[in-house]
């Protein structure tokens, strides 16, 4: 899929907002990537999974054993890409706000990893992800999301693949442009507490 194409897809499902949002790493943006629209559509959601599948480079994706993913946001691509790979898919949750796995969800010593976002804005929740996986016992091979929001600058110690790459600027509260100031703030994101700003 070309790039027109992934973003043709987050329009026609009404997943690409625009307004004034306090994203997940406490953030502002004009723009909202809400994938949970995009992915409520199972067909969709595995094409989206297919897709990037095709863009892991054919050594890495054969050396992943499993897919792990930060819930919420990043549960049901995980799983989809544990089907593009015919894979298990587990998921981190945060109950006292440092991720874990739960559920009876574990990881064999030195099993190799796809750690699986859906937007990456920043990286800091990816990089507590993979904090986690490897704790855990795991190995983190690989990252990947369906978007990079950050154009490029969220960087991590191990390859990161994003199905589509996107510049669309974020602000600190203490620095928002004018025209953001002036339009009332939503938070649309899943995490129930913000960082400090």
């Amino acid at each position: 899929m070309t790039d027109a194409e992934i973003l043709a897809e987050f329009r026609s499902s009404d997943a690409l907002l625009e307004g004034h949002f306090i994203l997940s790493s406490g953030r502002h943006s004009g723009k909202y990537l809400q994938c949970a629209r995009l992915l409520m559509n199972p067909a969709r959601a595995a094409k989206m999974a297919a897709a990037l599948a095709d863009k892991i480079p054919r050594n890495i994706r054969r050396s992943i054993d499993i897919v792990v993913s930060p819930a919420m946001g990043g549960v049901i691509i995980g799983h989809e890409m544990g089907r593009a790979l015919g894979l298990d898919a587990l998921f981190l949750e945060r109950p006292e706000g440092t991720f874990e796995l739960r559920r009876g969800f574990r990881l064999e010593p030195g099993q190799k990893v796809l750690m699986m976002e859906d937007v990456v804005t920043t990286g800091l929740s990816s990089r507590e992800a993979i904090e986690a996986i490897r704790d855990a016992g795991g190995k983190v091979i690989a990252a990947g999301a369906l978007i990079d929001r950050s154009n490029g600058a969220a960087q991590f110690d191990v390859p990161f693949f994003p199905l589509v790459t996107l510049d669309v600027p974020s602000y600190a509260a203490d620095d928002l442009p004018p025209e953001l100031a002036a339009t009332p703030a939503s938070k649309p994101g899943s995490r129930a507490k913000m960082p400090a700003a």
